[in-house]
């Protein structure tokens, strides 16, 4: 039998001695007068003699994470909120039964107890139990330690240790909640309705992505999981809901890596009567805000980063190539030299002469997906420092509202901090007609053997548009990656509660079991 599998049989041997005594195995509720983070919040500073007069009786509950017994008493810590607070046992306060309870707990249990505060003699501020309830039995032995670095996929498998070992862990959603809800407020004062849109869609679009597929069985028809929610969040404003937003999950069928995962949390929202420079503007106030109330401060650490998210700078794409060229390059490219394919290929070629690995290079493709790749190769790992990066080619933008004096290029931005892409804008298309030719662009690219480009024309969003869409710009910002800044989280694992895995390899005892 193996060790846990010994320990299960243990355990479950002492919940039946648990029950002979009087208590329920499995109670329903158990009637609490505080929880442990309040005491220890509202008592850390009374004395002994202020607690003693008069005496503050309380009724708290707890998994027990310590337990030590000396005799006919003991002293064990109790775990609820992410916080302890010691506990005090004696026989001679709480009964014959309720001691032989305590001599049958294990690490890992969760127990009520009502009793009174003292102080030790050691000053810990500790609960004086007079009751003890049993409120469910821990059948597996939690981990001595909860080995973050070595167990890493262990940790993600089975967060629901995780959470009880590690009191950062906890912090880190505690923080990803308070993101979510400082998003929510900035967006509720500044006049925005938060919606929300299908999640299974006919058509996959919105985004440049593989989708997942999935199938109604009434309807007889294929579905895709929402890739992103911007078309339909669009047909909102048509619809005349000005300003809107989205906290969604999103799911897009590609790798996983530190800053990848196949499901994820995006915000996205839409002002009408704007263009992406407005946008700007009020990503800036978003972020700053969000960053001061989730960590009391603008300013963070990340990758080895001091990262302060009151100070930006914008660049746009082609300054960005510019600012970042490496010196052994030859000299810093000038505007003329992203005119045209021809020009953009002389400089992936210096640039590969001087760097290693080369960067990917296709003389077919169009010159702005090139300048985009570029981009990739020269400037993105140094973006650090909060930045806005705007006015992105119009060859990899089909849903961007082109600039007036530069049709090849497009009024859009996306947001860097800490080397991650953590958003993406722009001044919508709203041109029916140009939006149409676009779609049906991206369906030849896809013909072309492009499989993140849309596969088929939503029509009916032409159809939307063709009733008229009042100037609009739309942003989409991460949630998951905003986290991680936040957090200091190194991966897009840490900050998503169970992320995708594969399949927990079963062990020879199981595989033997099931053969039986």
């Amino acid at each position: 039998m193996a060790l846990d599998e010994n320990i299960y049989q243990l355990r479950r041997q002492k919940l039946a001695q648990i029950e002979a005594l009087g208590q329920r195995a499995y109670p329903h509720k158990y009637q609490t007068t505080h929880e442990i983070p309040q005491i220890l919040a509202d008592y850390k500073d009374r004395t002994a003699e202020q607690l003693g007069d008069p005496k503050v009786e309380v009724r708290i509950a707890g998994r027990i994470m310590a337990i030590r017994l000396m005799g006919k008493a003991g002293f064990a810590h109790l775990q609820q909120g992410g916080q302890r607070l010691q506990i005090y046992v004696k026989k001679d306060d709480v009964g014959e039964p309720g001691f032989q309870l305590w001599k049958l707990l294990d690490i890992g249990d969760h127990i009520g107890v009502r009793g009174y505060l003292f102080r030790t003699r050691t000053g810990a501020l500790t609960v004086h139990v007079q009751e003890l309830t049993f409120l469910s039995k821990d059948l597996l032995p939690l981990p001595e330690k909860w080995h973050g670095l070595t167990d890493v996929e262990l940790r993600y498998r089975q967060r629901y240790v995780d959470l009880v070992m590690n009191a950062e862990v906890r912090d880190v959603f505690v923080r990803r909640s308070k993101v979510v809800q400082s998003i929510r407020r900035f967006f509720d004062a500044h006049g925005y309705i938060e919606v929300e849109t299908p999640m299974m869609q006919p058509i996959a679009g919105g985004a440049a992505a593989r989708p997942f597929i999935t199938h109604h069985n009434t309807l007889d028809l294929d579905l895709y999981l929402r890739i992103a929610p911007e078309l339909y969040l669009k047909r909102l404003v048509v619809g005349g809901l000005d300003r809107v937003y989205e906290i969604n999950r999103n799911f897009r069928n590609e790798g996983i890596s530190t800053q990848h995962n196949p499901e994820f949390t995006m915000l996205e929202f839409y002002q009408a009567y704007s263009d992406y420079r407005d946008l700007m503007d009020l990503t800036e106030e978003l972020l700053a805000q969000v960053a001061h109330e989730v960590t009391g401060s603008t300013v963070v650490r990340y990758g080895g980063h001091e990262i302060d998210f009151a100070n930006w700078q914008r660049l746009s794409m082609r300054e960005a190539i510019q600012k970042y060229w490496p010196e052994n390059a030859g000299p810093k490219p000038q505007m003329r030299d992203f005119a045209s394919a021809e020009c953009v290929g002389a400089l992936v070629r210096r640039f590969n002469a001087a760097h290693h690995p080369h960067m990917p290079y296709d003389p077919t493709d169009p010159a702005g997906k090139t300048i985009a790749a570029l981009f990739e190769a020269v400037a993105e790992e140094h973006l650090i420092q909060p930045t806005i990066l705007y006015d992105f080619p119009a060859a990899i933008s089909p849903l961007s509202k082109k600039k007036q004096d530069e049709p090849e290029w497009v009024e859009r931005f996306e947001i860097f901090i800490g080397g991650l892409e953590c958003g993406n804008a722009f001044s919508e298309l709203n041109d029916p007609e140009e939006q149409l030719r676009r779609f049906e662009d991206q369906v030849r690219q896809r013909q072309r053997g492009d499989e993140e480009a849309m596969a088929e024309v939503d029509y009916d969003y032409v159809r939307a548009l063709s009733y008229g869409m009042p100037p609009t710009a739309g942003e989409g910002i991460g949630i998951d990656r905003l986290t991680m800044l936040l957090t200091g989280s190194p991966s897009i694992r840490d900050v998503i509660l169970f992320p995708l895995l594969r399949p927990e390899r079963k062990t020879a005892a199981e595989e033997d079991t099931e053969a039986e």
